[in-house]
């Protein structure tokens, strides 16, 4: 059997895992296919998903991201933010570079890059404007129990649900619920599950579509600080604390767009073997 070596880069932003390929330097056919390889935590490298950096005629760069399903995402925050650390830190941009912009399905993001000792430490997305999808709040009936939820897109869909507590959810067990739900179908939707603690100060975890719960999703606390704003319960600067960490969401009235901050970190670079029917059937 033959095999087709990749070279690749593990990278985490507090805790939301992908492999990361320089698409500058390598080819990666059947991106779906070999997103489920990697992403297995048993047999493969093991994360949330796969993220392409491939050059753009429209920014300095372009994210391609797959789910660990090996659906194609549209947008990732987390991910957003370890590909601007990769471009800047692996001299993809110039060095004296405190922005770059990346090219995604969610439209060109713009962020700005905190830098110590020649490497990016926290960056800041623009994530643009959020709208929202549903009522205010809308409710819903999700595996046999009444619920309600903000509807929000910040490029890709989202579904934020407001709760005394978090910790006792068993989402292995009802997460697929909310995420098929025939409200959401065909293109299924990301859920958050918030803990408001105080007008500045949010608990959430996330059940993403096609990875199921992760430890952090940028997106999805942006998604989560516009529901809360827009039901009033916090104001317009908000941390949000997530299982692999915490992220500074704010809203820019003047403009309308939110903006997420937080880091990204390398874990390590390598090289894995393909099985060539990952390429072919």
């Amino acid at each position: 059997m033959c095999e087709v070596s990749m070279k690749f880069t593990k990278m985490q932003g507090i805790g939301n895992d992908y492999v990361y390929v320089n698409c500058f330097e390598e080819a990666v056919r059947e991106p779906g296919r070999v997103a489920r390889f990697v992403s297995d935590r048993h047999f493969g490298i093991g994360s949330d998903g796969l993220i392409l950096i491939c050059p753009s005629d429209a920014a300095d760069c372009r994210m391609e991201m797959y789910n660990a399903d090996g659906s194609q995402g549209i947008m990732c925050g987390n991910g957003v933010r370890c590909v601007g650390k990769y471009v800047y830190d692996h001299g993809l941009v110039p060095g004296d570079r405190r922005q770059v912009t990346v090219e995604t399905l969610g439209g060109i993001k713009t962020l700005d890059l905190e830098i110590q000792e020649g490497k990016v430490v926290s960056v800041t997305v623009d994530m643009g404007e959020a709208a929202l999808t549903s009522g205010l709040p809308e409710d819903i009936q999700v595996n046999g129990q009444d619920y309600q939820f903000v509807g929000i897109s910040v490029g890709n869909p989202h579904a934020v649900y407001f709760m005394e507590e978090i910790d006792s959810l068993d989402l292995e067990r009802i997460g697929p619920g909310f995420e098929l739900h025939e409200r959401f179908c065909p293109e299924r939707v990301n859920t958050e599950f918030i803990q408001v603690l105080d007008r500045r100060h949010l608990r959430m975890r996330v059940w993403e579509r096609g990875s199921g719960e992760t430890l952090a999703c940028g997106t999805g606390a942006a998604a989560s600080v516009m529901a809360s704003i827009l039901m009033g319960y916090v104001d317009d600067e908000v941390k949000v604390f997530l299982r692999g960490g915490s992220l500074r969401i704010r809203l820019d009235r003047a403009t309308g767009h939110l903006f997420m901050t937080g880091p990204g970190a390398e874990v390590y670079s390598k090289a894995i073997d393909i099985p060539e029917e990952i390429y072919y059937d």
